[in-house]
């Protein structure tokens, strides 16, 4: 029954983009080489409400990552559109921030310099661009590793500081790409709890790409089901676990109940 509820939901989609923040309305994505061409996406469709946590599932090479850079404004879809706040999007924009599963920090430039990046380059005054450096180290618990290399710091570290890089400017929209993908299990725990104090604090509206149910379930209010290349949303199931989320409902019998939806929607 809960399957059933799931995959009807996802038919409403569009009609959510009324009061949404981010939408992609019916992107189609073709890669065109000169011997071949790839339909990655098949009229992908995704609204996103404001301060919502929204996770994406789906197998291997669907086109999740390509759905994630299109609605960043990274690449152009061939077909249909992207829209923020109601405006067609065609580039970066700075009220989105992305990060991506390998942090991409600069080796040379100590934890705070990475984060202030996006400030300089934006020609924020240099005492200002800090003073936003070291409230964003703080948020994500690093305040004491501010002037410490990439090199010395953790995988989990690494990517808090690209976190914190990508909250900087403020953004209304936060897309993460498999953001903890690289780290060991119980460092992407500790990340997800992480995660979810940080969106607690800030309240921004959060897409993230994950190939694990667990995280997608304790992190999001929906998660969104693709079907294999080409890729489209087949399927919406609304995580109605309370506000804050608890280990314990790690054991729940709805977390249960929820794990074998997502399962059974992705086989």
């Amino acid at each position: 029954m809960t399957t059933m509820r799931a995959q009807r939901s996802a038919t409403g989609a569009t009609s959510a983009a009324k009061g949404a923040v981010l939408v992609a309305e019916r992107v189609e994505m073709t890669f065109v080489s000169p011997d071949s061409s790839l339909e990655a996406l098949a009229e992908a469709t995704v609204a996103l409400a404001p301060n919502e946590f929204v996770s994406i599932i789906g197998p291997s090479g669907c086109g999740k990552s390509t759905l994630l850079r299109i609605l960043a404004g990274l690449v152009r879809p061939t077909g249909g559109r992207v829209l923020l706040h109601g405006q067609p999007l065609t580039h970066p924009h700075r009220q989105i921030g992305v990060v991506f599963q390998h942090a991409n920090l600069m080796p040379w430039r100590s934890a705070l310099r990475n984060v202030t990046l996006p400030l300089e380059i934006q020609g924020i005054a240099a005492d200002i661009a800090e003073r936003r450096g070291r409230e964003m180290l703080e948020l994500v618990g690093l305040a004491d590793f501010a002037d410490a290399l990439p090199r010395d710091l953790s995988g989990g570290m690494r990517q808090r500081v690209a976190l914190a890089r990508a909250l900087v400017h403020d953004p209304e929209v936060l897309l993460l790409d498999e953001p903890f993908g690289a780290l060991d299990a119980l460092t992407r725990e500790r990340m997800n709890w992480e995660l979810l104090r940080i969106w607690e604090a800030r309240r921004k509206t959060v897409l993230m790409v994950t190939h694990d149910i667990q995280e997608a379930i304790f992190t999001s209010d929906r998660v969104l089901v693709m079907t294999a290349r080409p890729g489209h949303i087949r399927a919406e199931v609304a995580i109605d676990l309370p506000r804050p989320r608890s280990p314990e409902d790690l054991y729940s019998p709805r977390f249960m109940e929820l794990s074998h939806t997502l399962r059974d929607l992705l086989r």
